[in-house]
Formats: structure tokens, C-alpha cells, sequence
């Protein structure tokens, strides 16, 4: 069953279906958005996906609203308050990768303008193109993590089917992957 077909079975103010009508495939060009989108997928490797959407807002807060520049100074004193906080996931590779990640998108800022500059540089790749991209510069970004940040930020097609109610509404938005 596709993710949409899934979330049209859902009660309205269901988690899945807020974030499937709300945020799933819809373009985001904000790096500090895109920033936490990655960060969220990273953290859901091995997890539900529901258990992040029930826990994003404490991420937000944890991680200062996914401020690059704030995750990237993170130190000794911030890896510990993470990995005390019992809103997001205790994981401390996954902490490791979000500040080291914030760094090479702070790095990327200064190459390419923004860390959406530099997917839009990319953006004709394929999956298993995106995937070598992404493991040459993050951590924690594997074939299913990249692909469903891909995914959720418009930039590879499969979010929605054609048959969902959001596709041409997303369709009109200008997903890279429907020009």
C-alpha cells in the first residue's frame, strides 16, 4: 500500500496524514528546513516514522530549531544534553552526524551559496547518483535516508501517486522532478 493510500485511511489530525498533506513532497528551499528534514530522516533509520512525527517538536526544540550555524557549534555540553533528552532519539551516532552535517552544509553555504544551491546543482541525478553524492559529504545518509529526504523535499518523484489529491496541487508548487 502507497503512503497515500495508507494516510487516506487515517482520522484527519493523525500525524501521518498531518505531515502527508502538509509537508511530504513539497518543495522546501530554507536551509535550515531542509537541514532538519535531513536530520529527521537520519533519525528514523531503524525507527517508525511515526515515532519522529510524535517527536518533532521536541527535536526542534532540542536542536534549536535546526539553526546549521548554532548545530555546528554544537560541543561537549550539547552532545550530552542530546543524548540526556528524552523527547528525541538518544542515539550518538545520529547526534555525531547532525553536527558534523551541519558543518558540511555550513561548508557547502560557502561554495555554492546554500545548501539548496547545491542540490539544485544536482538535481538531474539519479537515486544511486544522489546516494554516492550524499555519502561523499554527510554522515549517516544511506540509500533509504536519502531517498526519502529526496522524496519529502520534492527533488525525487514518489511521494505522491498520481491518483493522490496533493499531486497536482504539488505538481503546480514546481518539484524539481516534474519540470
Amino acid at each position: 500500500m502507497s503512503y497515500c493510500n495508507f494516510v487516506s485511511t487515517l482520522p484527519e489530525k493523525h500525524v501521518h496524514r498531518i505531515y502527508h498533506d502538509t509537508e511530504y513532497g513539497y518543495p522546501i528551499q530554507d536551509d535550515d528546513l531542509l537541514f532538519a528534514r535531513l536530520i529527521l530522516e537520519i533519525n528514523q533509520a531503524g525507527l517508525s516514522w511515526i515515532t519522529i512525527l510524535n517527536k518533532k517538536d521536541n527535536f526542534f526544540k532540542a536542536y534549536h530549531q535546526f539553526n546549521i550555524k548554532r548545530v555546528a557549534a554544537y560541543n561537549e555540553i550539547d552532545r550530552s544534553r542530546l543524548l540526556n533528552n528524552p523527547g528525541i532519539i538518544r542515539n550518538r551516532l545520529k547526534v555525531e552526524a547532525a553536527i558534523y552535517n551541519a558543518n558540511q552544509i555550513l561548508q557547502l553555504q560557502k561554495e555554492e551559496g546554500s545548501f539548496y544551491n547545491w542540490l539544485v546543482k544536482h538535481h538531474t541525478s539519479t537515486k544511486d547518483e544522489w546516494v554516492k553524492i550524499f555519502k561523499k559529504k554527510f554522515k549517516f545518509t544511506g540509500g533509504e535516508i536519502v531517498a526519502e529526504f529526496l522524496m519529502s523535499i520534492g527533488f525525487l518523484e514518489g511521494a505522491h501517486h498520481e491518483k493522490c489529491k496533493l499531486y497536482k496541487k504539488i505538481k503546480i508548487l514546481g518539484p524539481l522532478f516534474l519540470k
